[in-house]
């Protein structure tokens, strides 16, 4: 039985042929040709079965032969605002695994001690696109530019809002306890700062605003393990059974 193809087509029932990134790959690499058969993924919930219909040097077109519309594996929104690390290996590394895991939007935070300034949206755009290939999730969590910390917190003022920390001086509730007592499905953000953390003056401004301070357990994290077990709390939590 030949393996499945996955292919992902943003508006894949509205056109009729593989983007052109794709469409390399399978005619040079998977070398797909005329009547064969392939899945599509548009990002926003939905699998197509579809044949290829003409497979040129670098064009593959394709015939949709049925849509098949999917379930998302949790409830509400998840999302994740973090200050990138000065190595984007590490970012990268964790962008690919919520991937698999499952979440729906990641932001990233220019704060007082971020060691790194710029990130690379299309290399990350790619490497959210494989990983929905490889996972098999048909939902495309949207990757946003960096932004300044402030400019953040000002725009973010609904759901539940949280921001982790490794300040004992301040107040901080367990974020496991936390999403437990949760019985909604609104909006969940959280906030994890850059290796120095964040400062106590950026923790006050987000409390201020609204914010709640928590932790993620008594070990102390790396920036990208902080991020990665933050949604994968709370996409355990905010898990639905079919």
């Amino acid at each position: 039985m030949k393996e499945v193809r996955y292919f992902f087509v943003p508006d894949a029932d509205h056109v009729n042929e593989l983007p052109t990134s794709e469409a390399l790959h399978a005619l040079r690499v998977l070398r797909l040709s005329s009547g064969d058969e392939m899945f599509l993924m548009d990002g926003v919930g939905n699998f197509y079965r579809a044949i290829v219909t003409i497979a040129s040097t670098k064009h593959c077109f394709y015939e949709i032969q049925e849509t098949l519309p999917q379930q998302k594996s949790w409830r509400g929104h998840i999302h994740l605002a973090i200050a990138p690390t000065k190595t984007m290996e590490r970012i990268e590394w964790m962008v690919e695994k919520m991937t698999e895991i499952g979440f729906d939007e990641i932001t990233f935070l220019n704060c007082q001690f971020s060691e790194r300034k710029q990130i690379r949206p299309i290399r990350l755009e790619k490497i959210v696109i494989a990983a929905m290939k490889q996972s098999r999730k048909p939902w495309k969590p949207v990757v946003n530019p960096m932004v300044s910390y402030k400019n953040f917190i000002h725009h973010q003022t609904t759901g539940h809002r949280y921001i982790a920390h490794c300040y004992p001086e301040i107040e901080r509730k367990d974020l496991l306890t936390t999403l437990h007592q949760i019985t909604d499905d609104d909006d969940i953000t959280i906030l994890v700062g850059p290796e120095g953390d964040f400062s106590v003056d950026e923790v006050k401004f987000a409390e201020q605003a609204g914010f709640e301070s928590i932790s993620l357990g008594k070990n102390r994290l790396r920036t990208e393990t902080a991020g990665l077990m933050a949604v994968a709390m709370t996409q355990m939590f905010r898990r639905s059974y079919p």
